[in-house]
């Protein structure tokens, strides 16, 4: 029997070197370590760079299968639920109104618009029948799409499409020791998730069914809401939306190891973390010495996963 964790851990390992040892300036693990300035370039920028994919593909997975239980369907995420759009929106706002406002009023402001565009999207869906369970995507990528737009009009009334543009566009190449920090308090939300996975399960029961065991529904759902749009926010703050990755991690991980969330949400993050990490070094090997972002890479084949995920053949019952 595979052990997933095990293999993904060592698979994360192994590109974490390859993260450390690609990039323009090419050099030998012992260069970096034994020359003053490879070192330095190895703790300003490659380190820093390593470490801001990592976090931000474990804590957008978890962020994704979190979501995808409060709303009982395997084919959302925060980029198809308006939540992403949201928070650029949120921060466009900010940005606009307060240029000088801090990093963390930013933060919490796109936070905030974040948990707004999950609510809309909510309310939308509860009118959907729930016999037609790809009804939800759907309407979600055209909230998202709607959201979108409006954001991209006001952009470019304000002449800040640039702005928009870094932040639609997930990648690392401005990740340097100082700037990615933000991440590390994403990830500790994300792991904060483990504690309540036991509650997120019997949510994704249903209302009804989780008040009959118990639970308190109401606060167990606003629990994730707010989960999802902090992590949401922090990592489009710091470097930019990488899109499918909340929706393809889950259900690789649910098709191995099943609904048991407690058992998979490691799983979950490390693959989330070994997926984003590849497309960035994947991005830059291809065009090398220059750049393709990780979210260019990733939102190709993670579009790919989710058509295949909608129009494939369905997982036994396990």
């Amino acid at each position: 029997m595979t052990r997933p964790l095990p293999l993904t851990c060592l698979l994360l390992g192994l590109l974490v070197l390859a993260s450390l040892c690609t990039g323009a300036a090419s050099m030998s693990p012992l260069h970096l370590l034994g020359d003053p300035e490879g070192l330095r370039l190895l703790l300003l920028s490659r380190v820093p760079r390593t470490a801001a994919a990592m976090l931000s593909g474990a804590a957008m997975a978890v962020a994704g299968v979190i979501l995808q239980l409060l709303v009982r369907n395997r084919f959302v995420e925060p980029g198809t639920t308006g939540t992403v759009e949201a928070a650029m929106l949120g921060l466009l706002a900010v940005t606009m109104l307060s240029p000088g406002a801090p990093i963390l009023a930013k933060m919490a402001v796109a936070a905030a618009a974040a948990l707004a565009g999950m609510a809309g999207f909510l309310a939308l869906i509860r009118r959907l029948p729930p016999e037609e369970p790809l009804m939800v995507p759907l309407v979600g990528i055209i909230y998202s799409g709607i959201i979108g737009a409006g954001t991209t009009f006001v952009a470019y009334q304000a002449d800040l499409l640039q702005y928009l543009g870094t932040w639609m566009n997930g990648e690392f190449s401005g990740v340097l020791a100082g700037r990615y920090e933000l991440l590390w308090l994403a990830g500790l939300v994300a792991g904060l998730a483990y504690l309540y996975a036991d509650r997120f399960t019997i949510a994704g029961l249903g209302r009804t069914a989780s008040i009959g065991l118990g639970l308190n529904y109401a606060q167990t759902l606003w629990i994730g809401l707010l989960t999802v749009s902090v992590v949401t926010a922090m990592v489009v703050v710091t470097v930019g939306a990488i899109p499918f990755v909340g929706l393809v991690v889950p259900n690789i991980v649910a098709r191995i190891m099943g609904d048991n969330l407690r058992g998979s949400l490691p799983v979950m993050a490390a693959m989330g973390a070994a997926l984003v990490l590849g497309s960035d070094v994947l991005g830059r090997i291809i065009r090398f010495p220059y750049e393709i972002p990780a979210g260019t890479i990733f939102g190709a084949v993670g579009a790919a996963v989710f058509l295949w995920l909608l129009l494939g053949p369905k997982p036994r019952a396990r």
